[in-house]
């Protein structure tokens, strides 16, 4: 008895789990970060919904693209199939808590007889029969296997971080590329009205000059002025035309119409200001909890977990062995038979010239590799967020400068069309004048426009927008994919599969 209590605990001491428990790295470089520009350009609410940060805007037709983009863009249903291709890996590791070798074989010979061989007439040949199974359990005494479905279990979480990554880009570039189109739109707005202001100052200088009231040089300069002005026309209809194309690649069409941007026609040109992004945390935790820096903390779980994968190749395998053979023949009066055998195997790489050490320390070389990658994706990301904050409250600061700019040119021009009228000045001073006007009022649309690019590279910056209610594969690919193959309930929109018990959250 007391041999097989001693036995039992050797057995319960050796079934370890080898290999590192993952450990979240430290975040000092995050929780120590404190942006004077990321403050002043953000505000704290504890009750508005900040997933949909586009909102904000009150643009119908941004929210209907938002919501077309989630259900056809490509790039995130290649992120959703990526998430199944992890749940089919997590099913294979989980398969390793079970029997590895399942054979089972049947067989028939049949013998002809020869009748000086035998010297039994009338007897031509007889049929043996064999049928058996095998079956072999490697035992988890190392965690070779428990590693495994952990490392599975992170690397399919990182695939839905991954995924929620993949929405924050979608999300940021289809709002970028929208108002990138808005500022087009008012900038060529503003070039149309700029052009025939200076199409009509051309026409009465045109006048003038033949009637012999005015030298060429006026003529001239008015002519330059305006067809520099127009211009520019085409070329911003042209980046129009690209902003539209790129919507379209984003919203998963080919280039064509988009009926979502006549959804409120008073927003065409239209750029609105919003003078603060709303946040409903710290900026430091907010930060932390970027899809992309989870992702990236999931592939170091699931690394550190390949490290006792390989560390436990260095220790012995034992496997649990049986077979179950039956034999008979159709010779009458020959007896059938029924062997049934079980046991442990012992299988151990004493010999293995330094591979599988190695290969613990180029798994521990990975985990190392993807550590240093995280302290800098969290310094960039800190730096994305106060490039974003500084260009947000630079832009609202020269709004102000802008527009007052803008009022006191029109007031040149008004002024410098009275005094030439009135024979006080050349014609010059209405040229400068309207230059002066068109620059400004470019300006001004460019730096709205500039300030709208920066909020929503903040949100973005602070991994924003990262919700959607898309299903995780749509209804036609379900579809094409449940006609090729057997998925069970894997295509389905569950927040996780069946995992493991041991599974370490970053």
């Amino acid at each position: 008895m007391r041999r097989w209590s001693a036995g039992a605990a050797f057995l319960l001491a050796g079934c370890a789990t080898v290999g590192p428990d993952f450990h979240p790295p430290s975040t000092g470089s995050a929780t120590s970060w404190h942006s004077d520009a990321v403050a002043q350009s953000t505000q704290s609410t504890s009750t508005a919904d900040l997933s949909p940060w586009w909102k904000v805007f009150g643009d119908a037709g941004l929210e209907q693209l938002m919501s077309e983009a989630d259900a056809q863009n490509n790039d995130l249903k290649i992120a959703g199939l990526r998430v199944l291709e992890a749940r089919a890996q997590l099913g294979i590791a989980q398969s390793g808590r079970y029997p590895q070798v399942q054979q089972i074989g049947a067989s028939a010979l049949y013998t002809k007889n020869h009748q000086h061989d035998t010297g039994l007439p009338g007897v031509p040949g007889s049929w043996q029969f064999g049928a058996g199974f095998d079956i072999g359990w490697e035992l988890d005494f190392w965690g070779r296997f428990r590693r495994a479905i952990e490392s599975a279990d992170a690397a399919y979480f990182a695939s839905e971080a991954n995924r929620e990554d993949v929405l924050v880009l979608l999300h940021a570039q289809v709002a970028d590329t929208y108002f990138v189109l808005r500022t087009a739109e008012a900038r060529l707005r503003i070039a149309k009205a700029n052009a025939e202001l200076q199409r009509r100052s051309f026409e009465i200088t045109e006048r003038l000059f033949k009637s012999g009231e005015t030298d060429e040089l006026d003529f001239q300069q008015a002519r330059t002025q305006y067809l520099s002005t127009s211009a520019s026309i085409p070329e911003l209809e042209g980046q129009i035309e690209l902003a539209r194309h790129a919507l379209s690649v984003l919203v998963g069409r080919p280039p064509g119409p988009l009926p979502e941007l006549d959804v409120a026609p008073d927003k065409v040109g239209y750029l609105p200001l919003v003078d603060k992004a709303v946040v409903d945390d710290v900026p430091a935790q907010l930060l932390l909890r970027r899809p992309d820096l989870r992702a990236a903390q999931w592939q170091m779980a699931a690394q550190s977990a390949l490290i006792g994968v390989a560390k436990a190749d260095l220790y012995p395998s034992v496997s649990l062995v049986g077979t179950l053979s039956w034999s008979a023949s159709s010779l009458s009066g020959s007896p059938s038979s029924l062997l049934l055998g079980a046991g442990p195997s012992i299988s151990w790489n004493i010999f293995d010239h330094g591979r599988i050490t190695n290969n613990v320390r180029v798994q521990d070389a990975r985990l190392q590799q993807l550590t240093v990658a995280y302290e800098k994706a969290v310094l960039n990301a800190a730096r994305e967020a106060d490039d974003a904050a500084t260009g947000l409250l630079t832009a609202l600061h020269r709004d102000g400068i802008l527009h007052d700019a803008e009022q006191a040119a029109q007031r040149s021009l008004s002024l410098a069309n009275t005094i030439y009228r009135e024979g006080y000045s050349d014609f010059q001073r209405v040229l400068d004048a309207q230059r002066a006007l068109s620059a400004q009022q470019d300006a001004y649309i460019v730096n709205r426009g500039n300030a709208v690019g920066s909020l929503i590279a903040l949100y973005k910056a602070m991994g924003g927008g990262w919700h959607t209610n898309a299903p995780l594969v749509d209804p036609a690919t379900r579809q094409q994919m449940e006609q090729r193959t057997n998925w069970d309930d894997l295509l389905g929109d569950k927040a996780s599969p069946t995992a493991s018990a041991g599974t370490t959250t970053p």
